[in-house]
């Protein structure tokens, strides 16, 4: 089991006492695992995200392609584009991969948590912006109330 394997809790065991990951997974077993929709998954595998192979008309996943999406969902999550995605998914395979690889990927990580961290500080700023306003209007409507305007 490597790193973006996370057991399912279907109940079987291993002797060694950890959950059973299976080794392919049906387009529905992802979907519902990462809530995503069928449409989704298969917009991934257009776009090469995701590679499942076919039997007949089914797709069958396997262990890397879910670390893939999971991979994809996450890079999404924090912000990246589908391309920047792509781009860092190519790297992937870190075991495998080139030094240099892995320093382009962690340049990249630490780029988009500057950028997050920008949006935060934005974010935090408005906020407080908002909250002053929300005082400063109660404060005037309050005054209005008291002294009967309406």
């Amino acid at each position: 089991m490597d790193e973006l394997d996370i057991p399912m809790v279907d109940g079987r065991d291993e002797p060694d006492g950890r959950v059973a990951v299976p080794a392919t997974y049906t387009i529905g077993e992802l979907a519902r695992e990462f809530d995503v929709t069928l449409r989704t998954l298969r917009f991934y595998e257009d776009k090469g995200l995701v590679n499942p192979r076919r039997e007949g008309a089914a797709r069958v996943y396997t262990r890397r392609d879910r670390g893939r999406l999971k991979l994809v969902l996450m890079g999404k999550r924090v912000g990246f584009s589908l391309s920047q995605i792509r781009e860092m998914l190519d790297l992937y395979d870190f075991r495998h991969g080139q030094v240099s690889q892995m320093r382009v990927a962690v340049d990249r990580f630490n780029e988009q948590i500057a950028v997050l961290e920008h949006q935060k500080r934005d974010i935090e700023q408005a906020l407080d912006d908002l909250k002053r306003t929300v005082a400063v209007v109660s404060g005037m409507l309050r005054e209005r109330e008291g002294a009967g305007g309406g």
